[in-house]
């Protein structure tokens, strides 16, 4: 079992930007930002995952870049961007450029891809479950290649999130290329998933310490917090959705997170 690191609690927010217009997704950023979370993330879909399957939604790269002025404090990335959209080495581009205006706080968050809509509305091959989780291996090596060519350089080590449960593929791939890993569960899942994780890192002979915990929570943070935290869990993601961005949640982590690290 992971047990809890050296590492600061810090606190997230997934803002999803859907059902909402720009201005309040804007606004609910920087009121974010102002309670003191400490990451802000969107997500990398075309349409809402859940309410009105055709209600508003925007773009996600499109957002971190006015993101990255509309800000000043928090990292922000998304969650996760989908492998699937964009070739490789240009997402390396947007990350490089994002982490530049932004001056350092793009976190590049990547998964594999699931949403089956958003590939058949704009005419990307779905392929398989397996076949997106084998492009995904193929894309990280190119990512982590063209971020070493850019000119200029990124303002620091880009930290590279990958999200989701996979036993086999997804967390072996967090054991040789991410910073971050980013789950979704109950601290039982949470628990046999980060044992896995260890079990991968130890296969290819990385360190499990190197690797930031994060898991997204919708519960009281008194009841989860430390649970969480005796498995290595150090990074603790609230989602809200639009209209109403309601971050009564986010607070109480945060306050959460402030008597943590005093």
């Amino acid at each position: 079992m992971s047990t809890s690191t050296n590492r600061p609690v810090r606190i997230g927010l997934q803002l999803q930007p859907q059902h909402a217009d720009y201005e309040a997704i804007r606004r609910t950023a920087s009121a974010a930002e102002e309670l003191g979370a400490d990451v802000v993330f969107n997500w990398d879909h075309f349409y809402p995952l859940y309410g009105d399957p055709e209600g508003k939604h925007f773009e996600c790269w499109t957002m971190l870049g006015a993101w990255a002025e509309s800000t000043s404090r928090a990292e922000i990335g998304a969650l996760v961007t989908c492998n699937s959209y964009r070739n490789p080495d240009l997402l390396a581009d947007m990350a490089r450029t994002v982490d530049h205006i932004s001056g350092g706080r793009l976190v590049l968050g990547i998964g594999s891809g699931w949403f089956e809509k958003d590939y058949e509305e704009y005419g990307y091959p779905f392929g398989t479950k397996g076949s997106r989780l084998d492009d995904l291996a193929e894309a990280l090596p190119r990512i982590e290649a063209r971020l070493a060519k850019l000119n200029p350089q990124p303002t620091r080590r880009i930290p590279i999130l990958i999200g989701g449960g996979g036993e086999k593929k997804t967390l072996r791939l967090v054991a040789k290329h991410a910073h971050i890993w980013h789950g979704f569960g109950d601290p039982e899942v949470v628990e046999r998933k980060v044992d896995i994780l260890d079990r991968h890192c130890a296969d290819v002979g990385r360190d499990p310490a190197e690797i930031e915990r994060a898991v997204g929570v919708s519960g009281a943070p008194e009841e989860l917090g430390p649970q969480l935290l005796e498995l290595g869990v150090t990074q603790f993601t609230v989602g809200v959705g639009g209209p109403d961005y309601d971050l009564g949640l986010l607070a109480d982590w945060i306050n959460w997170r402030d008597k943590q690290n005093s």
